[in-house]
């Protein structure tokens, strides 16, 4: 058996005796041609050298794939037993490899090293929180480059209008622009998931989309908007934030709104003209 082999995830977990975990959501990308792709796209527009943040490094496929194209990598891994792996590969002796929950990690403590970028094969029963904590933090990532489900991917492109769009198009879209890469099949992972999954790219923009008076309101007002989906705008917004509809209805109407719309047929200057009609008040 060849080196290459030899580091197969399929292969690595046999020789230690260990199987995919379910509680972890662990679908191993077997690939190393699209990890190189991952990697190659984490760091594109990066000085030399960048600060790399892989989430979820697994067996290390990706972590190796980045390590390859010059970057500073932490790596972080939940499982024990893969940190373990991961350790002991020689070829990641260059990465930095952190046990610790990508959920409760310190992501402020580590953006103090200056600028950084994210880069993972997610897990699907996180990945939305993740992408979340990571857009939004005020020191966030550059560019943020993941595997996820392709229908969360979907949902982080939708425009207004469409099924899939929704708060969190609304959360990513206003501080990233989001690149789909490419997807693939479950045959790429092991185990299989029952799902296709979509690498994107999330590049922060130099400004955000929109320039709200009040930021957290703004994405009080996003969130209030789906929370009824089923309702109009204005009897969402009324249950979810708790304000009488016709001060509602009031806000809507001075943003050139209709009571009658609803949150999917609003784009981010709508929601925009909203918050700042209720922050007006």
């Amino acid at each position: 058996m060849d080196d290459l082999e030899k580091t197969h995830p399929r292969a690595l977990l046999s020789a230690w005796g260990l199987r995919p975990k379910k509680k972890f959501g662990q679908n191993f990308l077997m690939d190393s041609g699209a990890a190189h792709r991952i990697a190659r796209l984490s760091v594109i527009d990066a000085p030399e050298h960048p600060l790399v943040l892989e989430i979820g490094a697994g067996t290390g496929v990706l972590t190796q794939a980045l390590l390859d194209e010059g970057a500073a990598v932490t790596a972080i891994e939940i499982d024990t037993q893969l940190v373990d792996i991961l350790r002991s590969r020689e070829e990641l002796h260059g990465a930095d490899i952190v046990h610790a929950d990508a959920m409760q990690f310190d992501y402020d403590a580590y953006a103090e090293n200056g600028r950084w970028y994210a880069a993972g094969n997610l897990p699907y029963n996180v990945a939305t929180p993740l992408m979340i904590q990571l857009v939004e933090m005020e020191r966030g990532p550059d560019a943020v480059t993941v595997m996820i489900q392709k229908d969360v991917a979907d949902r982080l492109a939708a425009k207004p209008g469409t099924a899939a769009y929704g708060s969190l198009s609304i959360a990513v879209q206003y501080a990233m622009r989001v690149e789909r890469a490419f997807t693939l099949g479950p045959r790429a992972f092991y185990p299989p998931p029952n799902v296709d999954s979509t690498v994107v790219r999330l590049v922060r923009r130099t400004e955000p989309a929109v320039q709200p008076r009040n930021l957290a309101l703004f994405r009080k007002v996003v969130r209030a908007a789906f929370a009824y989906r089923r309702k109009t705008l204005a009897n969402s917004l009324a249950l979810a934030l708790g304000i009488e509809r016709a001060r509602i209805a009031e806000a809507i109407a001075a943003s050139s709104l209709s009571t009658e719309s609803r949150g999917e047929q609003l784009d981010l200057n709508d929601f925009c003209r909203l918050a700042d009609s209720l922050a007006g008040e």
